[in-house]
């Protein structure tokens, strides 16, 4: 049964969700905003491509080295400055005067959102519980939510579609100058890990650096970094695709098809919401079992032939259970490699996210195409068996070590912690 985790100070778990709003914020723009860029700039329509890749390029590039550098620059000063970038980024896509610029700009802004996205999650995973993991996740698909209020009202106003950017440019701004003053507060009190187990927190340094090659070598590493892959490439593809199967395959009208995805992702906001509490209670790794396994069932239930409400129901139950894996598996990083290698594994894992979001929906778009929609179900069941052989046999070859979850210090003014020694709680699972 595992320790309750320290409640993380108010004021960082705020910029945290605002954070996560942030990161969403962009992705709902573009989608409205397309048409009346590619009339500006005379491009056709599948230019966005150009704009979708060279965002997708910097994120995973920066997701990446983000874990590997994170003990060195410090999470303040990486969250400070990348959202810096960001907001930099937004504003020139404000003012752009040709698609090529626009470019460039998306892939400062994948730089400095795959940066944020990993050193925000891999900081998360150490300091905060399972319940606020997994609402930290539910505020970035607000702000995907958000994105589309905001450009949608920026085009009825009679506005141009660069307001909506700036807008947004200006948030991040504030958000940046907020991570500027609070770098200091974002320090880890305790040292992520020891390699030792006999070692205590007085005589463990400050940051434990281990090389690369030993972090690059633990099976672990690289089973969870497929899994999260095999994670989003189903929660995207199930949504990407559930529109075509419930018109073409099941027969639903288009309204009542676009209601039933809004409802995919509903499911996915609310399990977040929800299964964050649960996750708190009856710990992390019952969840996450019991999440996979109904994720399986909820494919399942969309690959059998029959009435359109059975599909319906499936993609319900998908949303719903996999709402806390993305978090969960974050959290219990540190389990699986050990907390000395979960900084930079976190970074792999978050960077394999974007791959498999980009690169299975593509090739199950692919295989629709030669043969039916029908085939999604069974491409979602297949994935999502594979995703439980992968997390079960990380958890298998895991380090064993159990995680210790740091107790703040007693603190004085301005939060600088007073004398003696931080006891660390160890998880006993």
């Amino acid at each position: 049964m595992s320790t309750t985790p320290p409640r993380p100070r108010a004021s960082l778990l705020l910029l945290a969700y605002l954070a996560f709003v942030s990161l969403g914020l962009p992705d709902g723009l573009l989608g409205v905003a397309w048409p009346s860029i590619r009339g500006d700039f005379g491009v056709p329509t599948e230019a966005v491509g150009w704009v979708l890749t060279a965002g997708t390029v910097g994120y995973l590039t920066s997701s990446v080295l983000a874990g590997f550098t994170l003990a060195r620059v410090g999470v303040g000063a990486l969250l400070a400055g990348s959202t810096l970038l960001a907001s930099l980024a937004l504003t020139g896509y404000s003012v752009s005067p040709v698609l090529a610029v626009l470019v460039g700009c998306a892939l400062l802004l994948g730089l400095g959102s795959g940066a944020v996205d990993s050193g925000l999650n891999a900081y998360a995973a150490g300091a905060f519980g399972p319940r606020h993991m997994n609402w930290l996740h539910a505020f970035f698909g607000l702000g995907v939510a958000i994105g589309p209020l905001i450009m949608t009202a920026v085009l009825s106003g009679g506005l141009a579609w660069r307001w909506g950017y700036g807008i947004v440019a200006g948030a991040q701004i504030l958000l940046a100058i907020a991570f500027a003053l609070t770098v200091r507060a974002w320090q880890r009190r305790v040292p992520a890990s020891t390699e030792a187990a006999d070692v205590t927190p007085a005589e463990t340094p400050a940051v434990v650096r281990l090389p690369v090659r030993a972090t690059l070598r633990l099976p672990a590493v690289w089973s969870g970094t497929v899994a999260f892959a095999l994670y989003v490439a189903i929660e995207v593809s199930a949504g990407l695709w559930a529109f075509l199967l419930l018109t073409e395959g099941r027969g639903l009208s288009a309204e009542v098809a676009g209601g039933c995805v809004s409802a995919y992702w509903g499911s996915l906001f609310v399990g977040r919401v929800v299964q964050g509490v649960v996750a708190e209670r009856l710990g992390a790794g019952l969840v996450l079992r019991a999440s996979l396994a109904g994720m399986a069932v909820g494919a399942l239930l969309i690959a059998v032939p029959g009435p359109a409400v059975l599909a319906v129901a499936g993609l319900v139950v998908v949303g719903f259970a996999a709402a806390p894996v993305f978090p969960l598996l974050t959290l219990t990083t540190a389990d699986r490699v050990g907390a000395a290698h979960a900084d930079r594994a976190i970074g792999l894992q978050i960077g394999a996210s974007g791959i498999g979001a980009a690169l299975v929906p593509a090739g199950l778009g692919v295989l629709i195409g030669n043969t039916s929609v029908q085939v999604l179900g069974s491409a979602l069941l297949v994935l999502a068996l594979a995703l439980i052989v992968l997390y079960e046999w990380g958890a298998r070859r895991s380090t064993g070590r159990p995680t210790a979850h740091p107790v703040p210090a007693q603190t004085g003014g301005e939060g600088q912690p007073t004398s003696g020694p931080v006891r660390p709680v160890v998880d006993g699972r």
